[in-house]
């Protein structure tokens, strides 16, 4: 029998995919999500154009790896509510028949995101954690979607700062790239102070102080994020610049950007302990 019981979305208090609707200029939001968005851009004028530029690089991102590293498949951890350009619209417009698996805890995506997808069998969206990344590989849907015996494109864009040092954002990864085979590639983003420090920093009090974890941290230690894959060119660089199709001059000032980006791939023989593995 199916659940009918009502899904709290709780309206009440802010939530990271929706204070990134907001500043998106979405209309997916509620008015805490926009409040509590716009004490960081009391802090941080640019963070609009952090985010919009954190987007143009999924972007970029998705459409090298269907492209140049023959990626046909997707999981998109913390998606955050339907945009422009989402994932499946980027792989679709390469490769109609890609598949994607979106995943986000925030019940507003998946009420959101199910309505959108009912109509396309290539994707799907289900309520995850990515602090739970193995029950996310093994859900049901995701197994029906996703062949485990083909490489994986697996994105953690705008969502590992939301993780805290406590609950080991380099160790999800790994539980990830031990459940997919060789040849998948991770697509991870990453705010950072190292740029406009005391303006990033004002960002990270004002999301706490509403209730929304965000830990903004240097290159270095996004970096060790890639352990064990091979980082693609160009690396790890402000997401303006990476591959970037604009210009130099046309770019937005990495100050304005604050934010790291890049691809890595999982080189090797297929791990053990992916779904599906004897």
């Amino acid at each position: 029998m199916e659940d009918y019981s009502p899904i709290d979305l709780r309206t009440h208090q802010p939530h990271s995919a929706r204070m990134y609707d907001y500043l998106l200029g979405g209309k997916d939001h509620y008015t805490v999500d926009g409040e509590a968005a716009e004490k960081a851009l009391a802090s941080f004028p640019m963070l609009r154009t952090a985010a919009r530029e954190n987007r143009k690089f999924l972007g970029r991102a998705v459409r090298y790896l269907v492209q140049e590293a023959g990626i046909r498949q997707f999981i998109d951890l913390g998606s955050g509510l339907p945009t422009a350009e989402n994932v499946h619209q980027v792989a679709q417009s390469v490769d109609p028949d890609a598949r994607v698996v979106y995943v986000d805890n925030d019940p507003i995506v998946l009420v959101h995101g199910s309505a959108l997808l009912a109509r396309d069998a290539r994707t799907t969206v289900i309520q995850g954690d990515i602090r739970e990344p193995r029950a996310i590989l093994d859900h049901p849907r995701t197994r029906a979607l996703i062949d485990f015996a083909l490489p994986v494109g697996v994105l953690a864009v705008a969502v590992l700062h939301f993780v805290g040092d406590d609950e080991d954002p380099a160790g999800i990864v790994r539980t990830l790239a031990g459940g997919v085979p060789a040849g998948s590639h991770f697509i991870l983003s990453h705010a950072t102070a190292d740029i406009a420090p005391e303006a990033a920093m004002g960002v990270q009090r004002a999301y706490r102080s509403q209730g929304v974890p965000l830990t903004l941290r240097s290159r270095e230690r996004f970096t060790e994020f890639f352990d064990g894959l091979e980082i693609v060119e160009p690396g790890v660089q402000v997401v303006s610049d990476w591959r970037a199709t604009e210009p130099e001059e046309q770019r937005p000032d990495h100050a304005d950007v604050s934010w790291y980006g890049g691809i890595g791939r999982l080189a090797g023989s297929a791990r053990e302990g992916a779904p599906g593995s004897a």
